[in-house]
């Protein structure tokens, strides 16, 4: 069992993170896949821009572009895969989920 403390600094830490995204685009399975390397893939709402029309209006008015895949992070867009990538290894480096890092890095 994890000490209290690391407990409480990793419920205070987690950012509110909603993917954009559709499954064959190529870019948003490089997302998918830092997702699942960081193990951060159980913290975020899926929107799936293909499957709901709804969501891709909402990424539209949101960053008024249709791109994905599009992550929001406590409700800020963050475009290109190899960004959110980047971003998703040092956030999960930084709760302490994941030694992984980046290809590259």
């Amino acid at each position: 069992m994890a000490p209290l403390g690391a407990i409480f600094v990793y419920e205070v830490c987690v950012k509110k993170l909603e993917l954009y995204f559709f499954p064959q685009c190529p870019y948003c399975k490089i997302v998918d896949q830092a997702l699942k390397a960081t193990g951060l893939e159980k913290h975020v709402s899926y929107f799936n821009v293909n499957e709901n029309p709804k969501y891709k209006d909402a990424l539209i008015k949101a960053t008024g572009r249709g791109t994905v895949p599009c992550l929001f992070i406590d409700g800020k867009p963050m475009h290109e895969s190899r960004d959110i990538s980047a971003w998703l290894h040092t956030y999960a480096k930084d709760l302490g989920l994941s030694g992984n890092t980046p290809r590259g890095n």
